[in-house]
């Protein structure tokens, strides 16, 4: 189901006034990727880049283009691990918080 304009833009405002809102959708998005559900990871993915810096500034940082970004992240989208890694390390430099993986017994 898509999000309506008014969920992705109810998003957006939050994200932009509220840091620990950012980093705990950064923080779901990558939970959802280590837990195997890599469409809910893509999609949180895609939500973050939305609320935050935007497919163009990303692309840019990146030096691809916004359109492959947003195919990346889509329903249908099947990104390499390094293509995915390079997404995920951009938004971590750019939120200036670094997330780790820790064992769980």
């Amino acid at each position: 189901m898509p999000l309506t304009r008014d969920f992705r833009e109810t998003v957006k405002a939050r994200a932009e006034k509220d840091e620990a809102f950012r980093i705990a959708l950064l923080g779901e998005a990558l939970d959802a990727l280590l837990e195997g559900d890599v469409a809910l990871g893509k999609r949180l993915l895609r939500g973050y880049v939305n609320a935050t810096i935007g497919f163009e500034r990303l692309a840019e940082d990146l030096g691809k283009s916004p359109k492959s970004l947003m195919r990346m992240l889509g329903p249908a989208g099947n990104p390499t691990a390094s293509s995915l890694f390079s997404i995920i390390d951009r938004l971590q430099q750019t939120s200036g918080v670094r997330f780790a993986v820790a064992r769980v017994a």
